[in-house]
């Protein structure tokens, strides 16, 4: 059974990436390898803006339906990936050490 709209099977294979608290989200990326962030990104950046349009063209934010909810989260762990891939090179922040900042309020559930 298929997680994501149709319109994005494409990206089914990452859908352990579907993940609906930021939390969670940060430490899928802090127990991944480079090589899975970059498969991960590699396949869902090309598609972000196609995800944009389809979900705001559809649904209201606080109305999707589980399929395109599960595409909302996947693209957030995209942005929680894009630093990693394209700045650090690594899943932590550089010179962090053990600073950490906690989400509060999560814009889409």
């Amino acid at each position: 059974m298929s997680k994501l709209p149709e319109e994005f099977a494409d990206l089914e294979r990452f859908t352990d990436w579907c993940l609906p608290h930021e939390e969670d989200r940060y430490q899928k990326r802090l127990s991944s390898t480079m090589q899975e962030m970059q498969e991960f990104y590699d396949a869902a950046m090309p598609r972000l803006e196609a995800v944009m349009e389809y979900c705001d063209a559809r649904f209201p934010l606080n109305g999707m339906p589980d399929d395109a909810k599960a595409l909302i989260h996947m693209m957030q762990s995209l942005v929680n990936v894009s630093f990693p891939v394209e700045v650090w090179k690594q899943p932590r922040v550089l010179d962090s050490g053990a600073a950490y900042i906690t989400c509060i309020k999560e814009p889409v559930v």
